[in-house]
């Protein structure tokens, strides 16, 4: 699982938050402040058994990026990916699943080439991309959920 380090905008204490939690309005643990995450946000890592879980209980619409570190176009969409989960994170949630060690998710999605993006909205499976596209597609099917 990875983790993001917030320093508290009030205090200056650092703050551990997992990637899961980051579009849940964290908080500091020593000052209780609000922690302001703009342009701090990481794409969650999902797999074979959160995946389901994750995607059900998730309060904002959610984009995943199914990759493999070995494909070409996978490495050309990865700072893209990493750029709008940075900026959209209290409006999007965006995650990634990499289909070499997830094999199971690959296979109850009928995942055939990648990247493939998936759009859930209300746990629900809403639209999906095939390809490498530009940063602007994605951002238009987000913004028609």
């Amino acid at each position: 699982m990875n983790t993001l380090i917030v320093a508290c905008a009030s205090c200056g204490k650092k703050n551990r938050i997992p990637a899961s939690k980051q579009f849940l309005h964290p908080k500091c643990g020593h000052c209780h402040v609000p922690l302001n995450m703009t342009g701090k946000g990481v794409p969650v890592e999902l797999g074979d058994y959160d995946f389901h879980d994750f995607v059900k209980q998730a309060p904002l619409p959610v984009m995943v990026d199914f990759f493999s570190p070995t494909c070409g176009p996978c490495r050309t969409m990865l700072p893209i990916v990493d750029a709008m989960a940075s900026e959209h994170t209290q409006r999007f949630i965006i995650a990634k699943v990499d289909t070499s060690k997830n094999q199971q998710i690959a296979a109850f999605f009928n995942i055939r080439g990648v990247p493939t993006f998936m759009f859930f909205k209300n746990g629900s499976l809403v639209d999906q991309i095939a390809g490498a596209v530009g940063q602007y597609v994605l951002e238009q099917k987000l913004q028609n959920l």
